[in-house]
């Protein structure tokens, strides 16, 4: 039953954070410090969220060279500005050949 009141509590929350954003001033989100931050946070999140994607496992450090390998390929796409799905495409099939020939 305390896993409920964890989610109910998180969900109120989440709502509460939602609400201060609509609720704050507007002088307050132009500042160029708030702007600077609202766009760079989402950057760092991500990158945040690769990472732990590409080198977790569980709760240890884990170099899977499938993944690096995807990550590899990704990133070179990125550099050569292919589009977004044939990014995610190079990517899995990079990963998924990778792992087929056990490299």
């Amino acid at each position: 039953m305390s896993v409920w009141w964890a989610v109910a509590v998180t969900c109120v929350g989440c709502y509460l954070l939602k609400l201060s954003g609509l609720a704050a001033p507007r002088r307050v989100l132009e500042h160029p410090g708030v702007r600077r931050f609202a766009a760079l946070v989402p950057v760092a999140l991500l990158a945040a969220l690769i990472a732990v994607q590409t080198f977790g496992h569980g709760q240890q450090l884990h170099l899977d060279g499938a993944r690096t390998a995807g990550l590899a390929a990704a990133v070179l796409a990125l550099l050569f500005r292919a589009p977004f799905l044939a990014v995610l495409v190079i990517a899995a099939v990079v990963t998924a050949l990778t792992r087929y020939f056990g490299m």
